[in-house]
């Protein structure tokens, strides 16, 4: 039965007692070792499109190198369901990545695909020149998820052209050009946004790409110079220690005079634009910062006139569990909010809201966008809306999310490999390391071991960090705790086999 086949077509054996590998005391939450895949009952159609071997040609001859494919062997994936992806031989696979944390409610969510229908049934596209009620219905219902006087709304199509107009918004409401972002962010790649993102990886030798931005200290907890092990908003903090009381973080406080420093050496004084921070950094390789940081930083930057923007491409919609926003699990209100990927569920939908105030900039003169808040996107974003509220997928979130950390927690514990486990809901990151204690990355070969027998064995995690030696777990929110059990069960297993070979 498909249901119950690995990709091997084979029952793996999940086995704990078999590892060779640093068992400490047995396993609190992950009671029990489920080896079978969870049943699905969806059987897509079968798959008739072009051969491998003429996609993988089609690939090398007419599109751009940029687009790499993961994998030694690259999945083509051509049905989706829920949480579930199946490849053109009808292997299934459980998606721990979302498309890059972009399937927000499930593949091809019923509602979802509904809604779309019957909008493509009576118009696709007029552009704003003419009023259609999609676009007026979805401002207002977007709108009464933010805090204070977050009103105002522009559609756009996605993240990199969200925090571009972000960018642009705040240099001309403040009439100042410096903007801030952290080391390790990820903003975008439009040539404006490529300044932002600060990944040597990510950014192309071009001049003037880093005009008027400069990137701070990234205040991270277990990879930067300060960090404890209550700093993080998290079920799960780094194994370092510290003395912080429970009430104060001593590693927010030095990253803060260092982000202080910056202001005082570094920056016109009273003349600063903006600065953007991710609620939690995605392709960096989710690093939370200290709690409280954010909130100050957002006080420095106002106090010397300029907006503080909230990268939600990510974090949005209810990803992080206990609040619908990332931005409110650090206790501040920004100024400009900007976000996409799960605002579609994987429709090219994109916006960013703002104040009145702010958003009044951009009738200075004409802006246009061609197929930002299209009917089309905006009735899928309207049904995305209402899936997250009917089926409760942000509590979903927060649920299932903390019992994935705490099982991810117990792997910590039985193999050094396992750096540090972090996040919030399901936004999570587990770093690999050569070495808990001085947390060098894990060689890439060993990295790349783990992640391709996980895929083998059919769960699909992300990468990213610097070095991609960070699991990126975003799945769709709609996931169950037998999924959790099995993708920890799964990840366990690739790491005793990659320590096992190195014996």
């Amino acid at each position: 039965m498909m249901s119950k086949i690995l990709l091997s077509n084979t029952r793996c054996t999940l086995s704990r007692a078999s590892s060779t590998l640093h068992s400490k005391a047995a396993p609190a939450v992950m009671s029990q070792v489920q080896n079978e895949m969870p049943e699905s009952n969806h059987r897509p159609a079968s798959y008739k499109g072009p051969s491998y071997e003429q996609i993988l040609e089609i690939r090398k001859t007419h599109l751009t190198p940029n687009l790499s494919a993961h994998f030694k062997k690259p999945l083509v994936i051509h049905a989706g369901q829920m949480q579930w992806l199946y490849d053109h031989e009808g292997r299934r696979y459980l998606d721990m990545f979302g498309g890059i944390v972009t399937v927000s409610v499930g593949h091809c969510h019923p509602k979802v695909n509904q809604a779309l229908a019957e909008q493509t049934s009576k118009l696709w596209h007029t552009t704003n020149i003419y009023m259609h009620p999609k676009i007026h219905e979805y401002a207002e219902r977007l709108v009464a998820k933010f805090p204070g006087n977050l009103k105002s709304v522009c559609f756009v199509n996605s993240g990199s052209e969200a925090n571009d107009l972000a960018m642009l918004m705040a240099r001309l409401y403040t009439g100042n050009q410096d903007i801030l972002t952290f080391r390790n962010a990820y903003h975008g790649m439009s040539p404006y946004t490529m300044g932002l993102t600060a990944h040597s990886t990510w950014r192309y030798p071009l001049p003037g790409v880093s005009n008027g931005i400069l990137h701070v200290m990234n205040p991270d907890p277990y990879q930067g110079i300060w960090g404890g092990s209550a700093c993080r908003d998290s079920p799960v903090q780094t194994t370092r220690t510290c003395n912080c009381a429970p009430d104060s973080c001593q590693a927010g406080s030095e990253y803060y005079n260092e982000l202080e420093q910056t202001f005082k050496y570094s920056l016109p004084r009273g003349k600063v634009a903006a600065m953007f921070a991710e609620s939690i950094q995605g392709v960096g390789g989710t690093v939370q910062y200290p709690k409280g940081y954010l909130k100050r930083a957002a006080e420095l930057v106002r106090a010397n006139g300029g907006v503080f923007v909230a990268d939600e491409v990510q974090t949005g919609f209810g990803r992080t569990g206990e609040h619908f926003w990332g931005f409110q699990g650090h206790d501040y209100t920004p100024d400009i909010v900007t976000m996409a990927k799960g605002i579609g569920n994987g429709f090219p939908l994109a916006a960013v809201v703002t104040t009145p105030e702010i958003a009044a900039t951009l009738g200075m003169a004409l802006h246009f966008n061609t197929y930002g808040g299209n009917p089309m996107a905006s009735a899928v974003g309207i049904a995305v809306l209402d899936v997250i509220e009917e089926e409760q997928l942000q509590r979903n979130s927060l649920d299932v999310g903390t019992y994935f950390l705490k099982s991810l927690a117990e792997l910590q514990q039985r193999y050094d490999l396992v750096g540090d486990v972090r996040g919030k809901g399901l936004m999570i990151g587990v770093e690999l390391v050569g070495d808990q204690q001085t947390r060098a990355p894990l060689a890439t070969p060993h990295v790349l071991e783990i992640w391709e027998t996980c895929k083998d064995m059919g769960v699909l995690f992300g990468r990213g960090g610097l070095h991609g030696n960070v699991l990126r777990i975003k799945p769709p929110m709609c996931i169950t705790h037998a999924d959790v059990k099995f993708a920890v069960d799964v990840l366990g297993r690739a790491i005793a086999d990659t320590l096992a070979k190195q014996k």
